[in-house]
This record gives structure tokens, sequence and C-alpha cells, in this order.
């Protein structure tokens, strides 16, 4: 299967929004917010931009230390036997080498799912839910969702927490999406355009103004 999410044409009208709730994720719940954006949330983009533009370095030692620590999140107590093993499968990447999955998701698609995993790793063993005996791949989703977020925003950029929270938010989504369509794993591409279509209709509504206000964002509490 191409892990690579195929693009969902639509309209766009919900993308300034989508960027006011993003950047403005801690401001006054009473504030009414314009599609314009302010010098501070400007800033945010910029600093979100810088990270888009950062690919994975499979020599850079940071970079090896946030797969450690993806790993470390993913399966407390289990030894990694190294960066290129058999054992990453078991995460749903789809060979023995993660950072061969990095393309079109960067070093930021890593940094999401870290971030993921260590607010939300019950997710990752997907114990909830009638689900199939083909499941979606955890990592490879992860990756997808990261890419699909970037070009639904249409901006290479986001607030620093804001956006990973958003991130958390579309992952949960999706598994939502993924139990209530009884999917398996040739629905994949399916789940993402219908998690994507969620995320347009949510961000219309017309009393979203923080990412908070989404009704998906209760998700996270589950």
């Amino acid at each position: 299967m191409d892990s690579r999410p195929e693009v969902v044409t639509g309209s766009t009208a919900w993308i300034g929004k989508g960027l006011s709730c993003v950047c403005a994720q801690r401001r006054d719940s009473d504030a009414r917010l314009s599609f314009d954006l302010t010098p501070v949330q400007e800033e945010c983009l910029q600093r979100l931009q810088n990270r888009l533009e950062v690919q994975y370095d499979s020599s850079n030692s940071d970079h090896q230390e946030a797969l450690k620590d993806l790993w470390r999140a993913s399966f407390p107590g289990a030894e990694l036997r190294g960066l290129i093993s058999e054992q990453w499968k078991e995460m749903g990447w789809q060979g023995k080498d993660p950072s061969t999955d990095f393309r079109g998701g960067g070093f930021i698609s890593l940094e999401n799912l870290v971030y993921f995993s260590k607010n939300f790793p019950e997710l990752l063993r997907k114990q909830n839910g009638d689900r199939a005996i083909w499941e979606y791949p955890f990592a490879v989703a992860g990756v997808n969702i990261t890419f699909m977020l970037i070009q639904m925003l249409d901006l290479q950029s986001e607030n620093d927490q804001a956006f990973d929270i958003l991130y958390c938010i579309t992952f949960k989504l999706m598994d939502q999406q993924w139990l209530d369509m009884h999917a398996t794993y040739m629905d994949f591409n399916t789940v993402m355009k219908s998690t994507r279509r969620q995320l347009e209709r949510e961000l219309l509504l017309e009393d979203i103004q923080r990412i908070e206000d989404m009704p998906s964002y209760k998700l996270l509490a589950r």
C-alpha cells in the first residue's frame, strides 16, 4: 500500500479560520478572531515554517535520540536493538528502517509522533473498540496525519504546541472514524479522506474560535 495520502480537494474557506484557531489557542474564549494574522501569530507561523523545513537526517544525533524517545514512549521497558531493526515493524513502520517513511512529513512528523505517544500511549496498542485483524499501521498513519494537516492548513506553519494538540485531535479522530467504519488495512486512504472532511466541517462551525471549541477536542479525554 502507498502510505502517502491522496489529496482531497474541496473548499478552502476554512483555512483562515483554522489558522486563527491554531495560532490563538490560548487566547481568551470571548475574543473574536479575524482571519488576518497578528504579528504574534505571524511569528508563531514562522517558527513552524522553520520546523517544517527540517528533513529527517538519520546521521543527526538529535534526530536519532528523538527516534529512541518514540520507542521508549511506545514500548516502555522494551530494549531497542537498533535504529535499524525488525522491531520497528511492530510500531507500524513499513520496514526495519523508519527513516525511509518520513518522506513528505519531515522531522516534524517524528516530533508529532513522540508528542502523541507520550500523551496518548494507549492508542498505539489499539485495544479499544471492535477492530479488524488487518489494522492501520500506527507509525505510517502518524506521518500521514502530519502531512495531511500541513496540506489542509496550506501554510507549512503552526503555533508550537497548538499544532501538536491539533495533531493529537486528528489522530484520535482518525482512529474513531476507523472504528466507526469497521475499516481494515485496505480502507486506510478512505478513512484519511473522511477524517479530513470531518476536520473541515468542524473548522467551519460558527462557534469555533479555539482548538478547545472543536467537537473532536473531547476525544482527547478518552
